[in-house]
Formats: structure tokens, C-alpha cells, sequence
């Protein structure tokens, strides 16, 4: 028999800070009578089961999105693939069932949870059910941050990912606390940093083709190499417009300070800040100048701890 648990369902993509606040609410919870803490989520995205759905590009991989959300303080993480007759339980069916399959005792949600057939349940109906079921509801306010424009916005999944695709790293971290990142596997590129004197290590992007990118353009930040060992870096993303023959993205690092040859192995490039968007030069010349710039750039952040300046967190919307 299962132990008794604290559930929290939903999608969980970016594990952001309001994730990150129901779990530890859901933490505080199951504390108190010694239970389990348990993420129901689900894999692949519920959309692609719908007539005509299809998966909208997340944050995260479904291993990311595990291993984020016990850092956060879940015991468990249990991934349900969804199904026509999942998704066709009536929303009282649906919540007896996870009562019954994990002993459940409290479910921790945010202010926007639905759930059931059509989306029908709500915040509203799931405590109806916790007294006619004996569960506990918990219900947690949005989270809100500081942007780097001093503008104050509530937390969102959604609002992650456009910070992502407009090349807002900085203010994504906030949202996130912690930095987007991508791993890969290092490939032999064309090569063509090497010969202005400015090497790079070039990613393999096959993985993101589901995920959602940054924008072209150069970023600062980091890349843990595969021995742990984490290096600022000088990030480029996007075409080679002063190459006329470079038409495909490429995520490429130049690593300050560092020499090494590591191809075939794995690396994880954190994008902390950007730098500027990525331009056509009209020569060779005035790129390496320009490159020569962006890395002193970056070193500066770096050296100034910009590069590791902690993210704000504001709270609840209702703070």
C-alpha cells in the first residue's frame, strides 16, 4: 500500500518560482503527518492527444522537469501518459482516483487549476471534494518578480517562455531562479572562429528541436564542462551572416581563458545575460574587433559579478 501524500498536478514546465512556492507548500504540508510529497505531471503534453492538438514547444525535457521538481523538494515525480479515456474522466472521477492510488491527503494547487473533463474542475470545486474525500486543499498565490526594467509581473509559464524566445536570460532567470540553459554534445563545426582567432566549442541543437530557443544573437554566461568544471563563456546563437555560405543556426561558446580539445563531450551553456543582437559586418576585420569587444564585455560582467547577481523574488501577488 501506498504511503499517505501531498499531490500537486500540472505541466510544471520551467519548474519556475511559483513551482517552486506550491511544492514547498505542499513540503510543509506532508511534514506535518510525516507523508510524502508527489509531482503528477504529464508526458507527452495532454494537447497532443486532443483532435488536432499538438504539443506546444516547452522548456523542458521531461528528465529536466524530474529532476527540477524533486530539487524543489518533491519525493516523487509520477508521469502520467495521457489517454482519450484520461482525459474524458469526469473531474470528481479523476481526483478519487489519485486519492485512492496515492492515500492522498492534501493537494496544493495554484489560483488557475483546473482539471476533469473539459477542464470543469477548479480551485473551488477540488475543496468541496477534500471534505466530502478527507483531503486538505491548499491554494498558492501567483508568484511575482522584479523584472530588469523594474517592472513587477506575476510568474507564468507562458510568460517564461516568451522571455526565452526574445532573448530575455536575465529576466527568464528571475522568473526561474536558476538560468536557462541547454546541454549538448560538442560537434565539429566549420571551424571558422579558429581562424580569426577567437575558438569556439560548437553544440549539438538536434535535442531543442522541441523546446523552445533563444533568439539569435551573442549572450554572457557559463559552460559546466563534462568534469564539472564551469567556465565563462561568450555565447553566439543564430546564422553566420558574414559568412555568406553560413545559413544554419548554431549555438557556439568561446570559453574565456581556456584551451582544450571537447569534442564528443557533454556541456551545459547557461545564457545569464545578453549582449547584443547578431549583425551582418562588412568584413572579416571588423568582426574580430567586435568579438574582441563582446568577450571584453563579458569578462567585465564576470569580474563584477554581474554574470552571478541574484535573481528577485518578490512573492505573492497579494503581498
Amino acid at each position: 500500500m501506498s504511503e499517505r501524500s501531498v499531490l500537486t498536478i500540472g505541466n510544471f514546465d520551467g519548474v519556475h518560482v511559483g513551482h517552486q512556492a506550491i511544492v514547498r507548500r505542499a513540503r510543509a504540508m506532508a511534514d506535518t503527518f510525516g507523508g510524502l510529497v508527489k509531482a503528477v505531471t504529464f508526458e507527452p503534453h495532454p494537447a497532443t492527444v486532443l483532435p488536432g492538438g499538438r504539443q506546444p514547444k516547452g522548456i523542458l525535457g521531461i528528465h529536466e522537469k524530474v529532476q527540477f521538481l524533486k530539487e524543489a523538494g518533491c519525493d516523487r515525480v509520477v508521469v502520467i501518459k495521457p489517454c482519450e479515456q484520461l482525459l474524458a474522466m469526469a473531474a470528481r472521477d479523476f481526483i478519487n482516483m489519485l486519492v485512492v492510488d496515492h492515500q492522498a491527503k492534501g493537494f496544493v494547487e495554484g489560483e488557475d487549476f483546473r482539471f476533469g473533463k473539459g477542464r470543469v474542475g477548479d480551485v473551488a470545486m477540488l475543496r468541496e471534494l477534500g471534505k466530502e474525500m478527507d483531503f486538505e486543499v491548499a491554494v498558492v498565490d501567483d508568484q511575482r518578480v522584479c523584472l530588469d526594467d523594474y517592472l513587477t509581473v506575476d510568474v507564468s509559464s507562458t510568460f517564461v517562455r516568451e522571455l526565452i524566445k526574445r532573448g530575455r536570460v536575465s529576466d527568464a532567470r528571475r522568473c526561474m531562479g536558476r538560468a536557462y540553459a541547454v546541454s549538448g554534445e560538442v560537434v565539429k563545426g566549420k571551424q571558422l572562429g579558429r581562424t580569426i582567432g577567437v575558438p569556439t566549442v560548437n553544440v549539438d541543437l538536434k535535442s531543442r528541436a522541441d523546446r523552445v530557443f533563444v533568439c539569435h544573437g551573442v549572450y554572457g554566461g557559463y559552460v559546466t564542462l563534462a568534469d564539472g568544471s564551469r567556465k565563462v563563456g561568450a555565447i553566439s546563437v543564430g546564422a553566420k551572416p558574414t559568412f555568406e555560405d553560413q545559413v544554419e543556426t548554431v549555438l557556439e561558446a568561446h570559453l574565456l581563458d581556456f584551451e582544450g580539445d571537447l569534442y564528443g563531450q557533454g556541456v551545459t551553456v547557461e545564457f545569464r545575460k545578453w549582449v547584443r543582437g547578431q549583425v551582418k559586418f562588412e568584413g572579416v576585420d571588423a568582426l574580430k574587433d567586435q568579438l574582441r569587444r563582446d568577450i571584453q564585455k563579458v569578462r567585465g560582467w564576470e569580474a563584477m559579478g554581474v554574470l552571478d547577481h541574484p535573481p528577485i523574488c518578490l512573492g505573492t501577488n497579494k503581498s
